[in-house]
């Protein structure tokens, strides 16, 4: 189950760091761009953020989910944990 937490994970950064480097790359070919490479880095960063927000609600949904049935999971084991510690005094 853990596997397929971790490839979901995998699959949004990729796509994340994707919808930052392509319109990047694109903008690195204008001339402009190629001097002012930061005001480029903007202008990505606000594309791929665009992007994602579109595009990418169900790669998020499937990584936010996996995290919070993990903290769920180690929320049990804390509780078991500190009783078994009560127990035991």
């Amino acid at each position: 189950m853990d596997h397929v937490k971790a490839r979901s994970v995998v699959v949004y950064s990729v796509l994340r760091l994707l919808a930052f480097l392509v319109p990047f790359g694109i903008l690195m070919l204008f001339p402009l761009f190629r001097e002012y490479y930061w005001l480029a880095a903007i202008f990505a960063a606000l594309i791929g953020l665009s992007l994602s927000m579109l595009f990418l609600r169900r790669p998020l949904a499937d990584v936010t989910a996996g995290l919070a049935q993990r903290r769920r999971a180690s929320e049990t084991s804390d509780e078991a944990v500190e009783d078994a510690a009560t127990d035991e005094r």
